[in-house]
Formats: C-alpha cells, sequence, structure tokens
C-alpha cells in the first residue's frame, strides 16, 4: 500500500529555540523526511531564532549535523543540500526588540506564516507580545506552544489568557505529540469508520480498559525540572488524558476540529474525582548496579512521583461501571505505549469440557511496533474433541501496510503539516487543557499537602506492588509490561 503525499501551500516557519534540544531531535529532522517526501514546497522558507548569535551558514551546518544525527541521512544525501537551502537565521532577544524588525524583513507576503515556539513557557507571553507589537504576525498566522502548558489549572489559565491578547483561540496550536501518532489516529478510524466496534463500545460489553505508557529510562539529566513536575504533571494530565478521551468520547458529528474537541471536552468534564485508594504513586529505587531517583533529582528528600497507577471513572451514560486503569514510569521493564479494551466475557459457555472461554481484547499499540492486535478464542487445531485456545488477529502496520506503511511519519512530521493546513484537529483547545488541569490539581494538591513518600520499586520492574493490588483488590490483572 502506497501513502498518498499532499504537498502544503507555501510557508514561511519560524522557529524560537531553533538551537536547542527538540529542534535538533525532533523538528527539523521531521521538516527534512516531509521535504524528501515531497511534501514542502521548495519555496518555503524556514527561520531558526534563538539568542545565539550565528550567521545563516552556521545555522545550515548545525542542522545538517541533526539531521544526520537522528536519522540515516548522510550529508551526501542528495535533498539535503537543497533543504538546508531553504534555511535561514536570526539572532532574536526574546525579551527585548534586538533582531525582531530583521525576523520582519524576512518574512514574505502571501505565504502561510507559522511560529512554533520551542521555548519555556516563561518566554511564550513575550516571544507573543513582540509577535503582534513589531507587525510580524496577522490574523491569519499560527503559533505552536509546546507543553508544559501550564503547572495547574491557573497557570494554565494565565497562559491562555496571555496568548489570548495576541491571538485568536484558532490561531494556538497547543501540540501533544502523541496525538500526532498514527495508532492514536487509526483509534478513531477503527470507531467510527467501521460498524463492528461501535455498538460493542460501552459499559454493557467492556469490561475495563488499560493504559500504559512505560518508558525504561529514568531521569538523569534532567532531574531538577522533573523533580518538579512528576509523572502526573508530565505524563497523565496531557498524554494520557488525551488518550483517554479518545477512548471514552462519543462520536462527533463530523472529524471536524471543534467537533473532535468537543467530545473531548465532554470526557474530561465527567471524570469523577479520583479516591486515594484509587491512586498509587511510585519512586524507582538504585538497584546496586544502577542510581535511583533520588541521585537522578539530586535531591535526597524528594517526594515526587516517578511511576503513578490510577483507577478512573467516568460518570456518563456509555461509561458507567467500566473502570480505566492507567499507568505510566520510568525505569520500568521495557518501553512501551499501548491502550488494552478488555471485553466482557461470554454470559454463558456451551463448552463445558473444553476449558473456560477466555475475554476478547483489543490491544492497540503505539510504540514500539505501532500496530492493534485482537485476541478471540478458537478451536485448537486438530482431532481430540472441541479445545478453545486465545489467538491474536495481529495487524502490525508493518506487515499489513508493507515497507511503504512501515516508514511512517513522526508525529511531529504530521502536526506541523497540519498546522500549515490550519487542521487543529490533532491539538488541544484552551478550555480543555484547563478542564484537565481542574481534575488533576485537587489529586496533586492531597499529595503535595501530605507526608507519605511515593512507593518504592527496583529499576527494571513493572512498578511497585501496591499498583499490582490495585487490581488484584478488583480481580483484574494488568497486561505484562514487555517491548
Amino acid at each position: 500500500m502506497v501513502s498518498r503525499v499532499i504537498p502544503v501551500d507555501d510557508f514561511d516557519l519560524v522557529i524560537f529555540g531553533a538551537t536547542g534540544d527538540l529542534a535538533h531531535r525532533k523538528i527539523l529532522p521531521g521538516l527534512f523526511r516531509r521535504f524528501e517526501a515531497g511534501q514542502i514546497p521548495p519555496t518555503s522558507r524556514i527561520i531558526g531564532a534563538a539568542r545565539t548569535e550565528q550567521s545563516d551558514d552556521d545555522f545550515r551546518a548545525e542542522t545538517a549535523r541533526a539531521i544526520c544525527e537522528y536519522t540515516s541521512v548522510r550529508k551526501e544525501h542528495p535533498q539535503l543540500a537543497e533543504f538546508l537551502g531553504l534555511l535561514g537565521y536570526v539572532s532574536i532577544d526574546a525579551k527585548g526588540d534586538g533582531g525582531w524588525q530583521e525576523l520582519k524583513d524576512r518574512m514574505r507576503p502571501g505565504a502561510v506564516h507559522a511560529f512554533y515556539f520551542s521555548v519555556a513557557p516563561s518566554l511564550f507571553g513575550d516571544i507573543a507580545e513582540r509577535l503582534a507589537s513589531h507587525g510580524i504576525a496577522d490574523n491569519d498566522s499560527r503559533i505552536v506552544v509546546e507543553k508544559p502548558f501550564g503547572r495547574d489549572r491557573a497557570s494554565a489559565r494565565a497562559l491562555n489568557a496571555t496568548l489570548a491578547q495576541h491571538f485568536d483561540e484558532h490561531q494556538i496550536y497547543r501540540i501533544d505529540h502523541y496525538l500526532g501518532k498514527e495508532t492514536v489516529q487509526n483509534l478513531m478510524a477503527v470507531r467510527f469508520a467501521n460498524v463492528l466496534f461501535e455498538p460493542l463500545w460501552n459499559a454493557q460489553f467492556i469490561d475495563h480498559v488499560q493504559i500504559t505508557v512505560a518508558e525504561t529510562v529514568g531521569v538523569a539529566g534532567r532531574g531538577s525540572y522533573y523533580d518538579k513536575s512528576g509523572a502526573i504533571r508530565d505524563m497523565v494530565q496531557n498524554h494520557m488524558m488525551q488518550l483517554l478521551c479518545l477512548i471514552a468520547m462519543e462520536p462527533p458529528y463530523h472529524f471536524d476540529p471543534d467537533a473532535v474537541r468537543d467530545e473531548k471536552l465532554k470526557v474530561i468534564r465527567a471524570l469523577e474525582p479520583v479516591a486515594p485508594a484509587d491512586i498509587v504513586r511510585g519512586q524507582y529505587q538504585a538497584d546496586g548496579t544502577d542510581s535511583g531517583y533520588l541521585e537522578d533529582a539530586e535531591n535526597p528528600e524528594s517526594r515526587t512521583e516517578s511511576y503513578v497507577a490510577m483507577k478512573v471513572r467516568i460518570s456518563n451514560w456509555r461509561w458507567q461501571g467500566t473502570p480505566f486503569y492507567l499507568r505510566t514510569g520510568k525505569k520500568l521493564r521495557a518501553r512501551t505505549s499501548e491502550i488494552a479494551i478488555t471485553f466482557k466475557e461470554p454470559p454463558h459457555s456451551i463448552f463445558d469440557d473444553s476449558g473456560v472461554p477466555k475475554a476478547n481484547e483489543l490491544v492497540i499499540r503505539l510504540q514500539p511496533n505501532e500496530g492493534m492486535n485482537m485476541k478471540v478464542m478458537i478451536k485448537e487445531p486438530g482431532p481430540g474433541g472441541m479445545r478453545l485456545v486465545q489467538v491474536p488477529l495481529d495487524m502490525s502496520f508493518a506487515d499489513a501496510l508493507g515497507p511503504d506503511g512501515a516508514d511512517m511519519p513522526d508525529a511531529y512530521e504530521r502536526l506541523i503539516m497540519d498546522v500549515i493546513r490550519g487542521n487543529q484537529t490533532l491539538f488541544m483547545r484552551g478550555d480543555e487543557v484547563e478542564a484537565a488541569w481542574a481534575w488533576t490539581d485537587p489529586i496533586i494538591e492531597a499529595w503535595e499537602d501530605g507526608k507519605r513518600r511515593p512507593e518504592p520499586y527496583d529499576a527494571g520492574s513493572s512498578g511497585p506492588d501496591e499498583a499490582l493490588r490495585l487490581m488484584h483488590r478488583d480481580n483484574r490483572r494488568w497486561r505484562e509490561i514487555r517491548a
């Protein structure tokens, strides 16, 4: 199967923070891959902006090194030099006036103007104000803002208000790269483009849902940042919340940005407060060969969680009585992100002597090896009677779509192209962000008011034992964490 590449309109994209890690690892390599695929017009311009003093050629050389380091491309690649020709650089003082007139002079009339804020949130307001006051941005310009979008509801609301002084909501693209993953979008296609699942997608037929985002890395190198955040701010409030919404939302009237986001917002507002007994916090500990969280965070008194598991309930007609189990953590057994929908067991088995039928399960795998897997019961092959066995109906994108499907665009590639198109479907709206914080804030406040430390767990494990008991008391079990 060959995927279609639809070129976007001619654009000028300014990347604030262009010398930073995110630009080097994701944004610039992703833009090159879209250029290589023929999606970016050769007349487009990509302008790096940062405090560092350097020339256009310096920025091109820096970008070439980043692309070669984070992709399989080599310097001799025939399209690399052509892509580098699209690049320019302006030294910018985000809190002053230096560089802004030069940036304005580089913007071309008639092109789509987009501004990527790959900087600390504390600079969002300064950059937005200067784009407006210097006449660089207009009513058709778009800005992309990275997480963290606030650290609680009050700060998120203040940040929304700051941006709203200079840009309308339809111009603001709050990026969550999880929504750019192919499998996440396929989740919507599976639900709403097939009659097979939607009639069963409710509490009558679904026993429970598990959402897992497990990482093998710790926080070494970014401990000071992470220690002020923790797993719930870093993962649950944004990435996992978005996955929960896509699983639980009602069908929108149309695949339209506001229609989709309206339904996600309804899910967030229907979330019940989480009881303390339904939450487990963990913190990885040293195992003799590797450092623990306290060493990586350089804070021996830290009570910040590197792991969190919780049982979440949604108060609406579709999901009343069906629990959603969320877990995420650092230094776990394997790196994997998946959503597992476990259906209820058959109400009656006619196969009395052939084993107990197991529940059907739909597993949506986000990383690695993106794909979907449906577990069903069949007769075990061979003579000897009716013996049942559970088998997977496996759809790995690499296998099902062939080599072109296996080489899927990175989430950032897709999302940046959506910005140029002016499509906000996969971006968070301001009220959606504030509602997510409104649900999360009481959980965090209860932790910060308490004195209990997170439960310790060994690096390379599946998390603390308390998380296992969270499921066991409901007569359920977590799925095994494996690559």
